[in-house]
């Protein structure tokens, strides 16, 4: 527990300077190195090779991801956005400009589908209750009387790629969150699902690469991170 609790300390006094890092940025720069990121990504093989992805929506101090949506829909990929309902992350479909547009926005000041919408495939599985899905699409499990649930993969099934926000990490692929671990959690429920856990990268900005994040066993790496060096 005495070292977990150092790891904490330490991440704690982390995110506490490159959030004085980002707060120094310039919208110019942000923007400069937001273009160039845009760029790599779209030109990164395995970005080119994905057929379902995931995207966070940017806000003010992440690489804006605004450019990398456009592109998704120009290309006919899938694109699945997370929504944050306590302590759970789910990816949900998003269907279109216009689609992206219509999202309400949280007390983050992030674009998210609502709560009660539970209209959007969800990028893992779906849950029904149609005795025909359970019999065609579904692996089904008795979680008690009356309470039957079906779980079945869309026709691509998950995901092939994840856009890992982030606030800092390192060029081997550790990665400093905000503290909530919901990555952490839904990497390790893609990695118990048929499909596997996905390739992931990270885009990041200059500011927030460090030589080193101090990480615990549930800490996730990432396998690819972005950044500008100039």
């Amino acid at each position: 527990m005495a070292a977990l609790g150092a790891v904490h300390a330490a991440k704690k006094v982390l995110r506490k300077e490159i959030k004085a890092r980002l707060a120094a940025m310039t919208e110019e720069e942000k923007y400069r190195q937001s273009e160039i990121l845009t760029q790599r990504l779209i030109s990164n093989p395995k970005y080119q090779a994905s057929k379902q992805v995931s995207l966070y929506l940017s806000f003010s101090n992440e690489v804006s991801t605004e450019g990398i949506l456009r592109h998704i829909f120009q290309s006919g990929k899938r694109v699945f956005i997370p929504r944050y309902v306590g302590d759970k992350m789910d990816m949900l479909r998003l269907f279109s400009q216009e689609d992206y547009d219509s999202l309400p926005l949280t007390k983050w000041n992030i674009k998210q589908p609502p709560d009660d919408d539970n209209t959007r495939d969800d990028a893992l599985f779906a849950a029904c209750c149609n005795p025909l899905a359970w019999s065609l699409h579904g692996r089904e499990s008795n979680r008690g009387e009356g309470d039957r649930i079906a779980y079945f993969f869309p026709p691509l099934g998950g995901l092939d790629l994840i856009i890992m926000p982030g606030l800092g990490f390192t060029p081997e692929g550790h990665r400093l969150g905000r503290g909530k671990g919901y990555y952490d959690s839904y990497l390790k429920k893609c990695a118990m699902l048929p499909s596997g856990q996905p390739y992931t990268i990270a885009l990041a900005f200059r500011e927030q690469m460090c030589d080193h994040i101090p990480v615990s066993e549930h800490d996730m790496t990432v396998d690819e991170v972005l950044f500008v060096e100039k």
